[in-house]
């Protein structure tokens, strides 16, 4: 009899229609891990906040056909690694989205009628943070219990310099610039969603190990040290930057803003990267796509490219072809892309110190 595998895909998510994003966004809000206080406090936050973000979110969706493509293609990429995953034993790749439909309660239900005798949880969530990759394994885990199941489980919380994402995004770069070359110096924008210092002071990894992704493209691609300072002799330089800043808090950076100014006047063109977002969604099509090149148009940026996330990129998804083996093949129920903690030991929300 062969084996049943079980892979679960975790994302964000987003509104599948105009009505769904209130719901969305308080789902979001109202997520502990993004607004850390005690209810009924937060509810009635998280009520305030996505109310008044509603209005700004429908425009941001009218842009995109009044929806988020992000299931859509997390779906690709599950087909995509299920065919890579079939062999030996029986597997099914499944979704999980955190904030909107198919979310934890709705997919466990499928994986226990799927009835696996492993289950393999792999966030879409290269780089760790306790606002991502913690809250979705802690809400399937709530999930699962309640749905009765009880196969092996085991999860991987990050892969940030793994070899099919480092490859996959390379290609991706290279393939921008063969057919877009630059007329003169460049600068590649490596954009990540940014988080509060407060969290990062917390502990958290997340920005050490977006750099790390970041250095392991910069090398794969040849690049030379990390020239923040103008372009270099090969008229290409890099730098690390963070987007999709929301409310008062201090964020960390530097900003994408700030970096689009700095090409300006140093008067190099930029190529942005979305380091941080494996699929195509609001941030990528609509932020990168429309709001920051305008901006970079009127700052007087020489030219604007953006690199496409890596969706279905055949060395991504052999890549976690590659991360569900591995896992299989450890003894513990967490585990990294290289099996064991990567983080410096000053990050303490890393999650394999408990």
């Amino acid at each position: 009899m062969m084996t049943k595998l079980a892979v679960v895909l975790f994302n964000l998510g987003g509104p599948d229609r105009p009505e769904a994003i209130a719901p969305f966004l308080f789902n979001l809000f109202n997520d502990p891990a993004v607004i850390s206080v005690p209810q009924p406090l937060r509810w009635l936050l998280a009520k305030t906040i996505s109310r008044r973000r509603v209005p700004v979110a429908k425009e941001i969706y009218a842009k995109i056909g009044d929806k988020s493509p992000l299931l859509e293609l997390t779906q690709v990429q599950a087909r995509e690694l299920e065919q890579r995953l079939t062999g030996e034993e029986e597997a099914r790749v499944f979704v999980a989205m955190r904030y909107w439909h198919p979310m934890s309660d709705e997919t466990a239900t499928e994986v226990s009628a799927f009835a696996p005798d492993e289950i393999v949880l792999l966030p879409l969530y290269p780089q760790y943070s306790t606002a991502t990759t913690a809250s979705s394994l802690k809400d399937w885990y709530r999930a699962a219990a309640k749905a009765g199941i009880a196969a092996p489980t085991r999860a991987i919380c990050c892969y940030p310099a793994e070899s099919g994402l480092i490859k996959g995004y390379a290609k991706l770069i290279r393939a921008h610039l063969d057919g877009n070359p630059p007329e003169g110096p460049a600068r590649i924008l490596f954009s990540a969603h940014g988080l509060p210092v407060k969290t990062i002071r917390r502990g958290d990894p997340y920005q050490w190990q977006v750099e790390r992704t970041a250095q392991g493209i910069a090398h794969e691609l040849g690049l030379k040290g990390r020239p923040a300072e103008g372009p270099t002799t090969n008229d290409l330089d890099w730098t690390v930057c963070y987007q999709s800043r929301v409310g008062p808090l201090e964020w960390i950076g530097p900003s994408l803003d700030d970096e689009l100014k700095r090409a300006a006047g140093d008067r190099v063109a930029v190529v942005v990267v979305p380091i941080a977002f494996v699929s195509e969604h609001s941030e990528t099509l609509v932020e990168l796509d429309m709001e920051y090149r305008h901006m970079a148009e009127t700052l007087g940026v020489p030219a604007y490219g953006r690199v496409p996330a890596l969706g279905a990129t055949g060395e991504f998804i052999d890549g976690l072809a590659l991360l569900v083996r591995r896992a299989r093949q450890s003894n513990a129920g967490l585990c990294s892309g290289d099996g064991g903690r990567q983080c410096p030991p000053e990050f303490t929300c890393c999650p394999l110190d408990r």
